[in-house]
């Protein structure tokens, strides 16, 4: 009796055609791979420039060396208390106004995104499918073409100039309440909301002991991204301040670097080693924020793709 090959070592024809064609699959990732390697080094290379410039002193930054990296006087320090001292410390107190209008914005805007979107996926009432058309429809409308409409309505209350003026717009997340409607309407089931009707838990217990819980990566997802764009806001903080004391970072930024442009190789080079260092203080909270919460976020994003 005669053994092959195949059955001393245990696979089959289908093991050997399938393993045949492993290689051929893996092939033709590569320049997927290669595409993703290019897209993540154009998405890096500002990054890695505001981190090599922001050591350098304004020689350094004008002295003709390379862009992408190090001069050989690093001046992180150097910078760093220039960047806080500057302008009587008005940073800072920038970086505070940010910190403000993103906890507040977005805390308020994830609070009513979650009892939205839960209203929409678990309740039925007249003229529900109309007000959730709007919401989608919200969420076409750019913020930047509502700010001079919300600057003239609170002109008129004599809301500008203060910090509700940058707080009550961002309240207001249709995104937002879109991603809880479709998470709320698949990650809580209806059977386990009647059940505890049955068991005579009224709404309130329902929604903040039962629902709420199962929420968490939806509601941390919703929170991140209102965090980061009331932080990210320029141009309705631009629109409603007048006063820098308000500003937040972003548009404190802008205004030194439109200084620095302004008088040039007169004064302007000595600002813009800490308008470079200014940019790169002011995205780490954010990082902070990405990595901490990059469990739940990353799961909330994908809210709805089982489906």
């Amino acid at each position: 009796m005669s053994v092959t090959p195949m059955e001393l070592t245990g696979t089959s024809a289908k093991d050997t055609s399938d393993t045949r064609k492993r290689p051929i699959r893996t092939r033709g990732r590569i320049p997927l791979n290669i595409v993703l390697a290019l897209l993540m080094v154009y998405f890096l290379i500002p990054f890695w420039w505001v981190i090599v410039n922001s050591s350098k002193t304004s020689a350094g930054l004008f002295g003709g060396g390379s862009a992408l990296w190090f001069a050989d006087d690093i001046n992180y320090i150097g910078n760093l208390v220039d960047l806080f001292t500057y302008g009587g410390g008005i940073y800072a107190r920038w970086l505070g106004n940010s910190a403000l209008y993103a906890l507040v914005g977005g805390l308020g805007a994830t609070v009513l995104a979650v009892l939205a979107g839960y209203g929409f996926a678990k309740y039925r009432f007249a003229g529900r499918r109309a007000a959730f058309a709007i919401v989608l429809g919200a969420v076409m409308i750019p913020m930047t073409a509502l700010v001079i409409p919300t600057f003239v309505l609170f002109a008129q209350v004599g809301w500008t100039n203060t910090i509700w003026a940058v707080i009550f717009p961002t309240l207001l997340n249709p995104f937002g309440v879109y991603l809880m409607n479709v998470y709320a309407r698949d990650a809580v089931p209806d059977e386990l909301l009647d059940a505890a009707r049955v068991d005579g838990a009224g709404e309130f217990r329902i929604f903040s002991q039962v629902a709420l819980p199962m929420l968490r990566p939806a509601i941390v997802t919703v929170l991140l991204l209102s965090v980061v764009a009331s932080w990210n806001n320029y141009f309705l903080p631009l629109v409603m301040l007048s006063d820098n004391r308000l500003f937040p970072v972003t548009v404190g930024i802008g205004l030194w670097q439109s200084t620095a442009s302004t008088y040039g190789a007169a004064g302007g080079q000595s600002l813009w080693s800490i308008i470079i260092l200014g940019s790169l203080v002011s995205v780490i909270p954010l990082i902070i924020a990405f990595l901490t919460l990059q469990k739940y976020w990353q799961g909330g994003l994908t809210i709805g793709s089982l489906k």
